[in-house]
């Protein structure tokens, strides 16, 4: 028995299911409904920026994540953190606001996204933003999602800016123009020095509307169909099982990982894999989960000689007293720093001409097994990821069972050009470093070990310590109609049934080169704009 019925049924709060609900919910004569597995975005540390340190710690936001063993990073099963709030990831990321690089959307495009170019999605990735620099050619402003220049930033960071000289980098002032090779500060997507996450921006504004429903700490269990047509969705709330209706659409946005692992126990997906795990099969689409992508990050590490930067030490004590007055009564300082604060991007030996394939993130900071466990002492480390990797992984199914983790093998490094990348990436972090602009600050070497021109040792390493930096996209690709692999058109339609989409970083053909968050965004603006015009709303 259908017990709620509604026009549009949304799965996920997060980075782009938040937007969809409140741009769906303008029109007062529609009905939605928003659904979160998780709770309230009610954790002080969610929106004072510097507490990014302490998130991956609560695991009540987070769905904690493992992949499966990976056999190139010697059989290391690795976390991967998703949020699990409103605002999901954008709710606990490092808040960098980074769009990709131009040819990253006329790929999309050319590989059967028709729509998805870069000339196509710059006035979305606009409408969204309110830029601190003012409208111009690349940037928009009055949209929900503020973007501004951090308050704070730390002497060792701008040490790294000042490193580009050593590799013949320039410095950027901004990563979202033609031109982005380089180091730079980055970006932020925050308000006031506040975390202004998707929830904040476009789902808090939009609560007190009487046809929006939010229903946290619900889990979406599988979308029901009428026949070919997604006619709602069947819920947990408090252990007890709900139907809600959708009367025009049912929309997916939990993600790469939780959309396509939805898809699937729903009966859409790879048929022997459904059969095998005694799921209904409603619709054959072999790509559902594959052609998973994701950013593997490693990291320079060294100690610092002076105390600067953000230490777990008694000396750093009295600078965090200080600095929680001065966020307490200005919103600045040390608290309003997204800590990753400076980076960019460079180019390997083997980068296609202007399109860098290296990013890095500087962190002036110690960090290990991604802030869950603390490192006495000061120090700083420059992580580095292969922008463009070509291994392709999977999510699959480990049983029918809602709540039981889906399968997660990114196939990390199976393709020999993306260790090759990573090594270059490596040993140009360690040039930064080791140039003149750190002279007065660098310590011992954490990490690599010494040595770190024996390729060997720096493959060690790499397989010992690779992890990921939280992109993964791909599962649910967009493709032409003749594209058996594709799982959505290119208007995020599931392939095979109606009145259903998918609307998150799985739609991705490939991975863009860099942070994931600001393209999802994007992507949920637009396909909000095809839902209202395909169903005739003003």
């Amino acid at each position: 028995m259908v017990e709620e019925q509604y026009d549009y049924v949304i799965t996920g709060a997060g980075s782009a299911g938040a937007v969809l609900a409140a741009r769906l919910s303008e029109n007062p004569s529609v009905t939605v409904c928003l659904l979160e597995a998780g709770g309230k975005d009610n954790n002080p540390f969610i929106h004072v920026p510097f507490g990014l340190s302490l998130l991956s710690r609560f695991d009540s936001i987070g769905w904690g994540y493992f992949t499966a063993p990976q056999r190139e990073l010697n059989d290391r099963e690795l976390f991967w953190p998703r949020g699990k709030t409103l605002g999901g990831s954008s709710s606990v990321n490092a808040m960098c606001y980074i769009r990709g690089q131009r040819e990253d959307y006329d790929r999309w495009a050319e590989s059967g996204a028709a729509g998805w170019s870069y000339n196509e999605v710059l006035s979305w990735f606009k409408k969204a933003e309110d830029y601190h620099g003012g409208a111009d050619a690349y940037h928009g402003t009055g949209g929900p999602l503020r973007v501004e220049k951090l308050r704070h930033t730390d002497p060792l960071s701008r040490c790294f800016v000042n490193s580009a000289d050593a590799a013949g980098l320039p410095v950027r002032t901004d990563f979202n123009r033609e031109q982005r090779e380089g180091l730079g500060f980055y970006d932020v997507t925050q308000k006031h020095g506040r975390r202004w996450s998707t929830a904040q921006a476009y789902l808090k504004p939009a609560l007190n509307r009487p046809n929006l429903t939010v229903h946290t700490r619900t889990l979406t269990e599988k979308v029901l169909f009428t026949g070919k047509t997604a006619s709602g969705v069947q819920v947990r709330y408090k252990g007890k099982g709900r139907r809600i209706g959708a009367r025009k659409e049912v929309i997916l946005c939990g993600g790469a990982i939780n959309s396509p692992h939805l898809l699937m126990l729903s009966g859409v997906g790879p048929r022997d894999m459904l059969m095998e795990k005694g799921i209904h099969v409603v619709a054959d689409s072999p790509g559902t989960g594959r052609n998973l992508q994701d950013h593997l990050d490693a990291i320079v590490q060294y100690r610092c000689t002076s105390r600067q930067g953000y230490a777990v030490a008694l000396s750093a004590i009295p600078s965090y007293i200080a600095a929680g007055f001065r966020y307490l009564f200005s919103s600045g300082g040390l608290l309003s720093s997204n800590i990753a604060e400076a980076g960019g991007f460079a180019s390997s030996s083997l980068a296609q001409s202007g399109q860098p394939d290296l990013q890095f993130h500087f962190l002036p900071a110690i960090l290990a097994e991604h802030g869950r466990r603390s490192v006495y002492g000061y120090g700083f480390g420059v992580h580095v990821c292969a922008l463009y990797p070509k291994s392709r992984g999977s999510i699959s199914l480990q049983s029918s069972h809602p709540a039981d983790h889906p399968l997660i093998e990114p196939a990390y490094l199976t393709h020999p050009d993306d260790k090759k990348v990573l090594l270059e990436g490596v040993a140009l972090a360690d040039k930064l470093v080791n140039s003149a602009a750190f002279d007065d600050v660098r310590g011992k070497r954490l990490s690599p070990p010494l040595g770190n021109n024996d390729e060997a040792l720096l493959d060690e390493f790499i397989r010992e310590h690779a992890e990921s930096i939280y992109h993964p996209v791909g599962t649910c690709k967009m493709g032409a109609a003749d594209d058996e692999m594709a799982v959505t058109d290119n208007q995020c339609r599931v392939k095979g049934v109606n009145g259903l989409r998918v609307a998150d970083a799985s739609v991705m053909p490939v991975l863009p080169g860099g942070n994931t968050n600001a393209p999802v965004v994007m992507i949920a603006e637009r396909v909000a704009d095809l839902i209202i015009r395909s169903a005739g709303h003003p």
